[in-house]
């Protein structure tokens, strides 16, 4: 073989190298990124596609009302930004209870800091034969930005899916049921139970349409 030759070879060889030492690199990477916990992720290579349930960070939420069983349990922040539990609303006798200790607020802090880091799971198309309990919610979440005084969204909560690990859960106005973690309905019961709210016997909550 020529010197010409052996040189053209010996490039050759050079640049495969290279090749298949960027494909091993990509390779660790991409493994690396679909090892990270979804938090740090996110922190990394940002929320966009995230499956995060609250339409804001839950920083920018003002207030939170709970529709279960017939009555409306609402907490929302003082001047301080401070959670505080704003008492049952329940049509005619309606108390308006406030209740502003600090360990309160930070019960409640906690509360919503895990609503917050809800994911959905599933996404399934909403089916008139087979209503996942959406369309006769146990419970409505309503979500309030500051300032405004229509909700932000709100959130019809159905079945808990065959699993029994999930929850069927349809955002008013969409078309597609999700899925989320059920223990996150159960820690906002827990939640209203603990700052003094009566948790009744789950039935139908009839959806407010927005406006």
């Amino acid at each position: 073989m020529s010197k010409a030759g052996g040189g053209r070879h010996r490039v050759l060889v050079i640049w495969l190298v290279l090749a298949a030492l960027v494909a091993g690199i990509a390779w660790l990477e991409y493994r690396n990124r679909a090892r990270l916990p979804e938090e740090v992720a996110e922190r990394i290579h940002g929320v966009e596609g995230s499956r995060m349930l609250m339409p804001l960070p839950m920083e920018e939420i003002a207030a939170v009302e709970i529709a279960h069983a017939g009555a409306m349990h609402r907490f929302e922040r003082d001047a301080t930004d401070a959670w505080f539990y704003h008492g049952i609303h329940a049509g005619a006798q309606a108390s308006h209870a406030h209740q502003t200790d600090p360990q309160q607020a930070l019960q409640i802090e906690k509360g919503f800091a895990a609503l917050g880091r809800t994911r959905m799971e599933r996404s399934l198309k909403l089916d008139p034969k087979n209503p996942y309990g959406v369309t006769s919610p146990q419970m409505v979440i309503l979500v309030y930005r500051k300032g405004d005084a229509q909700p932000l969204a709100q959130y019809a909560v159905g079945d808990v899916a065959p699993d029994g690990l999930s929850r069927y859960l349809l955002q008013v106005g969409g078309t597609s049921v999700v899925t989320i973690a059920n223990y996150q309905i159960t820690n906002l019961l827990d939640l209203i139970q603990a700052v003094g709210g009566n948790i009744a016997p789950a039935r139908g909550v009839e959806v407010e349409k927005r406006r």
